[in-house]
């Protein structure tokens, strides 16, 4: 994505503090005499997620933000800080690529990087202060991931969501759909939001004005349009399962129209879920090999990225339990707690009998299945969570959907690459992320434990860098220990921003 990257090299033009040994620094007076920062971490093993060769016993050394030297016995530069990481392993730092952030600035971006999650991808600006956020990281006056912020969701009329709980752009014919895409350009997105509920006409008009505009379009599989359709008019990611798995059934004639005659009322997102339930599980059950080598193929050849998220999935899947590890509660605010219980009684489970719900359990079975085939057909994919929805913490939930992703058949090495190498390459950011090597930003997670031998082991994290700045052991701990405290606090109104889901 050239104008993601275009838009990433200037908005790095700033360094800002150092978090290493427990202690917060600024980089100020080296940057003004002319020196800048150097960093060497030792006898570590590098892993190489895009072959899964382990190099043992190297050096790492990193100037300013950058990556300049990686091997055995390089020489360390006087005045450098050394870190012997004996026993150590550094993986490239892990991109999330469906967030829907907790709206405070104290909790999400600190949050992330304590996961060693350094870029994110936000699916919906839904305020203004998401694109700050993005500018300040980038400027290094807030400590946080890079960001890639989407526009304003855009759907069709009657759109899904309440406008109560989500701010929605509401478009149903080409000249509004035009509009659209122009106001989201004005308001800074990185890239254009579609949504289910769009139609062809309007579809057909965001993509054809994004680009005119120089935006990309990410985002839901519309619900009158087949998967090969939105995959040729060059939408560049499509989020979840739920319109990928009609694309592959032999009734698919039969789920598209039924689909087709799903009507809601505005806001009504429940009566959407429960109508489109008894189609996914006739198309689940339907399943063809045939269709799927023929829309798979299609993903692939035009590298259509598709981004799971079965960590949501595997919530709204089984609606009848609550999912929220209490190891994890403390890091949410009692309004974020209520607003998942909420979303849950509201949105997905009401009126849903006993039956549906225990058939709906096993259609996160089939989705993991649906997942493996995704992999041995050679989708690309992301790795995304959708936090935002019920039950997921920042950052902590990138390492659920790793362990979700090897559930469903993917190797470690495979889900590995589906959280750097390949966000890499599609936000056009190869050259600068996505690998420990030398000219590469210094986005690095360093582990206790090898993650090609156990994908929980991306939760052994002992430092994390970013942009060059080393996050120490002491120095994470206390970010969550101030995330914890933070919750407990109100925000104020300069720190919130409304977040969303899906």
């Amino acid at each position: 994505m050239n104008s993601s990257r275009r838009q990433f090299l200037a908005r790095t033009a700033a360094s800002a503090a150092v978090i290493a040994g427990g202690a917060t620094f600024t980089t100020g007076n080296a940057q003004a005499s002319g020196r800048r920062r150097v960093t060497a971490l030792t006898h570590v093993t590098v892993i190489d997620v895009a072959t899964g060769r382990r190099h043992r016993d190297q050096t790492v050394l990193i100037v300013g933000d950058r990556i300049t030297g990686v091997g055995r016995h390089l020489p360390i530069p006087r005045g450098a800080v050394e870190l012997d990481l004996t026993g150590k392993f550094v993986i490239p730092g892990l991109a999330d690529m469906h967030v829907h952030s907790i709206g405070d600035e104290r909790v999400s971006p600190p949050l992330y990087l304590a996961n060693g999650v350094t870029t994110v991808r936000e699916m919906a600006g839904t305020n203004p202060l998401l694109y700050q956020w993005r500018d300040r990281i980038a400027a290094g006056t807030l400590l946080g991931p890079r960001m890639m912020v989407g526009s304003n969701i855009i759907d069709g009329d009657p759109t899904l969501w309440d406008p109560n709980l989500i701010q929605v752009i509401v478009v149903d014919d080409g000249p509004s759909a035009r509009a659209a895409v122009r106001r989201v350009k004005a308001e800074g997105a990185d890239f254009v939001k579609v949504y289910s509920r769009l139609s062809p006409t309007a579809y057909a008009a965001i993509l054809d004005e994004a680009r005119r505009t120089g935006l990309t379009v990410h985002g839901h599989g519309p619900d009158q349009l087949t998967t090969k359709q939105v995959s040729n008019a060059g939408q560049r990611s499509i989020e979840h399962i739920h319109s990928l798995g009609l694309a592959v059934s032999t009734r698919e004639a039969d789920v598209r129209r039924m689909v087709r005659d799903i009507t809601v009322s505005a806001g009504d997102y429940n009566s959407w879920f429960r109508q489109l339930h008894p189609i996914e599980w006739i198309a689940a059950n339907t399943f063809s090999r045939a269709r799927a080598a023929d829309v798979f193929g299609t993903l692939r050849r035009n590298r259509t990225r598709v981004t799971p998220t079965l960590t949501m999935h595997n919530v709204l899947d089984q609606p009848d339990y609550s999912a929220l590890d209490p190891a994890l509660a403390k890091y949410l605010s009692a309004d974020a707690v209520f607003s998942y219980e909420y979303a849950i009684d509201t949105l997905y489970k009401p009126n849903r009998p006993a039956e549906e719900i225990a058939r709906q359990r096993r259609m996160w079975a089939w989705r993991k299945r649906f997942v493996r085939e995704l992999f041995d057909h050679d989708v690309p994919i992301l790795a995304g969570t959708d936090t935002g929805t019920p039950y997921s913490v920042p950052g902590f939930a990138l390492h659920d959907e790793l362990e979700h992703l090897v559930s469903a058949g993917a190797t470690p090495r495979q889900a590995l690459y589906a959280a750097t190498v390949e966000p890499a390459q599609f936000l056009g950011m190869r050259a600068d992320l996505g690998s420990v090597e030398p000219r590469k930003v210094a986005d690095l997670v360093v582990l206790d434990a090898d993650p090609l031998t156990d994908i929980r082991n991306t939760r052994r994290i002992h430092t994390v860098v970013t942009r060059g700045r080393v996050i120490s052991p002491t120095a994470r701990q206390r970010m969550l220990a101030e995330v914890e405290a933070a919750v407990k606090e109100p925000p104020t109104a300069g720190t919130i921003a409304a977040g969303g889901c899906c």
